[in-house]
Protein backbone atom coordinates (compact mmCIF):
# COMPACT_ATOMS: atom_id res chain seq x y z
CA UNK A 1 0.00 0.00 0.00
CA UNK A 2 1.46 3.44 -0.91
CA UNK A 3 2.70 6.00 1.88
CA UNK A 4 0.97 9.07 2.59
CA UNK A 5 4.27 10.32 1.41
CA UNK A 6 3.74 8.35 -1.91
CA UNK A 7 0.58 9.74 -2.45
CA UNK A 8 1.07 13.48 -2.16
CA UNK A 9 3.81 12.84 -4.51
CA UNK A 10 1.63 11.21 -7.25
CA UNK A 11 -0.66 13.97 -7.03
CA UNK A 12 -3.71 12.22 -5.34
CA UNK A 13 -5.42 12.82 -2.41
CA UNK A 14 -3.54 12.54 0.94
CA UNK A 15 -3.71 12.36 4.59
CA UNK A 16 -1.99 15.89 5.92
CA UNK A 17 -1.53 14.65 9.33
CA UNK A 18 0.14 11.61 8.47
CA UNK A 19 3.37 11.60 11.01
CA UNK A 20 5.41 10.98 8.47
CA UNK A 21 4.59 14.34 6.91
CA UNK A 22 4.19 16.00 9.96
CA UNK A 23 7.44 15.22 10.78
CA UNK A 24 8.99 16.53 7.24
CA UNK A 25 7.13 20.00 7.93
CA UNK A 26 8.63 20.37 11.18
CA UNK A 27 11.73 20.11 9.89
CA UNK A 28 11.17 22.41 6.73
CA UNK A 29 9.40 24.87 9.22
CA UNK A 30 12.45 24.74 11.46
CA UNK A 31 14.66 25.69 8.79
CA UNK A 32 13.10 28.58 7.27
CA UNK A 33 12.79 29.44 11.04
CA UNK A 34 16.52 29.59 11.12
CA UNK A 35 16.93 30.88 7.85
CA UNK A 36 14.69 34.03 9.19
CA UNK A 37 16.63 34.68 12.18
CA UNK A 38 20.09 35.05 9.79
CA UNK A 39 21.69 38.63 9.47
CA UNK A 40 22.50 39.72 6.09
CA UNK A 41 26.26 38.85 7.52
CA UNK A 42 25.76 35.22 8.06
CA UNK A 43 26.20 34.36 4.62
CA UNK A 44 28.06 30.88 5.18
CA UNK A 45 25.00 30.04 7.83
CA UNK A 46 22.31 30.92 4.60
CA UNK A 47 23.99 28.71 2.50
CA UNK A 48 24.62 25.82 4.79
CA UNK A 49 20.59 25.99 5.76
CA UNK A 50 19.90 26.40 1.74
CA UNK A 51 21.88 23.21 0.89
CA UNK A 52 19.51 21.62 3.83
CA UNK A 53 16.36 23.41 2.89
CA UNK A 54 15.94 22.66 -0.98
CA UNK A 55 16.04 19.38 -2.64
CA UNK A 56 18.72 20.50 -5.51
CA UNK A 57 19.90 24.14 -6.19
CA UNK A 58 20.77 25.18 -2.68
CA UNK A 59 24.34 25.66 -3.42
CA UNK A 60 23.92 28.34 -6.15
CA UNK A 61 20.61 30.20 -5.22
CA UNK A 62 20.28 33.66 -3.80
CA UNK A 63 17.80 33.97 -1.68
CA UNK A 64 16.67 37.23 0.56
CA UNK A 65 14.80 36.24 3.80
CA UNK A 66 11.74 36.04 5.02
CA UNK A 67 10.68 32.63 3.33
CA UNK A 68 8.58 30.05 3.83
CA UNK A 69 7.82 26.78 2.47
CA UNK A 70 5.90 23.42 3.58
CA UNK A 71 8.47 20.80 2.96
CA UNK A 72 11.65 22.77 1.05
CA UNK A 73 12.44 18.65 -0.19
CA UNK A 74 10.88 19.00 -3.17
CA UNK A 75 11.65 21.87 -4.23
CA UNK A 76 14.45 21.44 -7.30
CA UNK A 77 16.32 24.80 -7.99
CA UNK A 78 18.54 25.32 -11.53
CA UNK A 79 21.95 27.56 -11.37
CA UNK A 80 21.56 30.81 -9.84
CA UNK A 81 17.73 31.14 -9.27
CA UNK A 82 17.02 34.33 -7.27
CA UNK A 83 14.28 34.44 -4.60
CA UNK A 84 13.29 38.35 -3.34
CA UNK A 85 11.77 39.02 -0.11
CA UNK A 86 8.82 36.90 1.22
CA UNK A 87 8.28 34.38 -1.35
CA UNK A 88 6.40 31.17 -0.24
CA UNK A 89 6.30 28.00 -2.10
CA UNK A 90 3.44 25.59 -1.24
CA UNK A 91 5.54 22.42 -2.56
CA UNK A 92 3.03 19.33 -1.44
CA UNK A 93 3.77 18.15 -5.14
CA UNK A 94 7.34 18.54 -6.89
CA UNK A 95 8.28 22.20 -7.88
CA UNK A 96 11.14 22.44 -10.83
CA UNK A 97 12.82 25.73 -11.28
CA UNK A 98 15.12 26.36 -14.20
CA UNK A 99 18.24 28.12 -13.97
CA UNK A 100 18.62 31.85 -13.39
CA UNK A 101 14.99 32.53 -12.98
CA UNK A 102 13.83 35.84 -10.89
CA UNK A 103 11.02 35.92 -8.33
CA UNK A 104 10.28 39.27 -7.40
CA UNK A 105 9.19 40.17 -3.73
CA UNK A 106 5.64 38.38 -2.27
CA UNK A 107 5.52 35.68 -5.17
CA UNK A 108 3.75 32.93 -4.25
CA UNK A 109 3.99 29.04 -5.46
CA UNK A 110 0.91 26.79 -5.25
CA UNK A 111 1.34 23.58 -5.78
CA UNK A 112 -1.23 22.71 -2.99
CA UNK A 113 -5.11 22.18 -3.76
CA UNK A 114 -7.90 20.60 -1.81
CA UNK A 115 -11.19 18.42 -2.71
CA UNK A 116 -13.55 20.29 -3.83
CA UNK A 117 -16.64 18.34 -1.19
CA UNK A 118 -16.14 19.95 2.40
CA UNK A 119 -16.32 16.86 4.23
CA UNK A 120 -13.34 15.24 2.09
CA UNK A 121 -12.17 18.47 2.40
CA UNK A 122 -11.75 18.26 5.77
CA UNK A 123 -9.35 15.37 6.13
CA UNK A 124 -7.81 15.10 2.81
CA UNK A 125 -5.62 17.24 0.81
CA UNK A 126 -3.67 16.52 -2.70
CA UNK A 127 -1.26 18.58 -5.01
CA UNK A 128 0.05 19.15 -8.46
CA UNK A 129 3.59 19.57 -9.52
CA UNK A 130 4.51 23.12 -10.49
CA UNK A 131 7.24 23.71 -13.41
CA UNK A 132 8.90 27.33 -14.37
CA UNK A 133 11.53 27.19 -17.01
CA UNK A 134 14.96 28.93 -17.11
CA UNK A 135 15.66 32.91 -17.12
CA UNK A 136 12.21 33.56 -16.57
CA UNK A 137 10.88 36.64 -14.40
CA UNK A 138 7.89 36.63 -12.37
CA UNK A 139 6.75 39.42 -11.04
CA UNK A 140 6.08 41.13 -8.07
CA UNK A 141 3.14 39.72 -5.99
CA UNK A 142 2.68 36.96 -8.63
CA UNK A 143 0.35 33.55 -7.49
CA UNK A 144 1.26 30.69 -9.80
CA UNK A 145 -1.21 27.91 -8.94
CA UNK A 146 -1.30 24.02 -8.79
CA UNK A 147 -0.38 22.03 -12.15
CA UNK A 148 0.99 25.30 -14.13
CA UNK A 149 4.53 25.01 -16.28
CA UNK A 150 5.54 28.33 -17.58
CA UNK A 151 8.05 28.25 -20.54
CA UNK A 152 12.02 29.62 -20.61
CA UNK A 153 12.40 33.12 -20.88
CA UNK A 154 9.14 33.92 -20.46
CA UNK A 155 7.95 37.12 -17.84
CA UNK A 156 4.96 37.31 -15.73
CA UNK A 157 3.69 40.51 -14.95
CA UNK A 158 3.38 41.59 -11.36
CA UNK A 159 0.37 40.92 -9.55
CA UNK A 160 -1.00 37.57 -11.87
CA UNK A 161 -2.60 35.09 -10.67
CA UNK A 162 -1.19 32.30 -13.38
CA UNK A 163 -3.91 29.31 -13.65
CA UNK A 164 -2.81 27.75 -16.92
CA UNK A 165 0.24 27.27 -18.82
CA UNK A 166 2.43 29.75 -20.08
CA UNK A 167 4.46 29.16 -22.96
CA UNK A 168 8.22 29.94 -23.53
CA UNK A 169 9.58 33.48 -24.48
CA UNK A 170 6.34 35.61 -23.60
CA UNK A 171 5.55 38.63 -21.49
CA UNK A 172 2.35 37.55 -19.46
CA UNK A 173 -0.24 39.13 -17.05
CA UNK A 174 -3.32 39.71 -15.31
CA UNK A 175 -6.17 37.53 -13.45
CA UNK A 176 -6.39 35.34 -15.05
CA UNK A 177 -2.87 35.38 -16.61
CA UNK A 178 -2.45 35.62 -20.08
CA UNK A 179 0.02 36.01 -23.10
CA UNK A 180 0.36 40.07 -23.99
CA UNK A 181 3.10 39.33 -26.64
CA UNK A 182 6.03 37.48 -27.75
CA UNK A 183 9.35 38.88 -26.77
CA UNK A 184 12.19 39.53 -29.72
CA UNK A 185 14.40 37.68 -29.94
CA UNK A 186 17.23 40.26 -30.52
CA UNK A 187 15.85 42.39 -27.01
CA UNK A 188 15.64 38.75 -25.27
CA UNK A 189 19.48 38.16 -26.26
CA UNK A 190 20.80 41.26 -25.32
CA UNK A 191 18.54 41.31 -21.99
CA UNK A 192 19.78 37.88 -19.86
CA UNK A 193 22.76 38.71 -18.41
CA UNK A 194 24.32 36.10 -15.63
CA UNK A 195 22.55 37.12 -12.35
CA UNK A 196 25.34 38.94 -10.39
CA UNK A 197 23.72 41.00 -7.70
CA UNK A 198 19.56 40.81 -6.33
CA UNK A 199 19.32 44.32 -7.28
CA UNK A 200 17.47 44.24 -10.14
CA UNK A 201 15.13 41.36 -9.52
CA UNK A 202 12.04 43.91 -8.70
Amino acid sequence: MPTELARMLAGELYNPHDAELVAMRQRARDLCWDLNATRESDVDLRRQILRQLFGAGGETVWLQPPYFCDYGIHISLGEKVFFNFNCVVLDVCRVTIGDRTLFAPAVQIYAATHPLDAVLRRTQESGKPVTIGSDCWIGGGAIICPGVTIGDRTVIGAGSVVTRDIPAGVIAAGNPCRVLRTIDASVANGSSPEVQAPGGAA
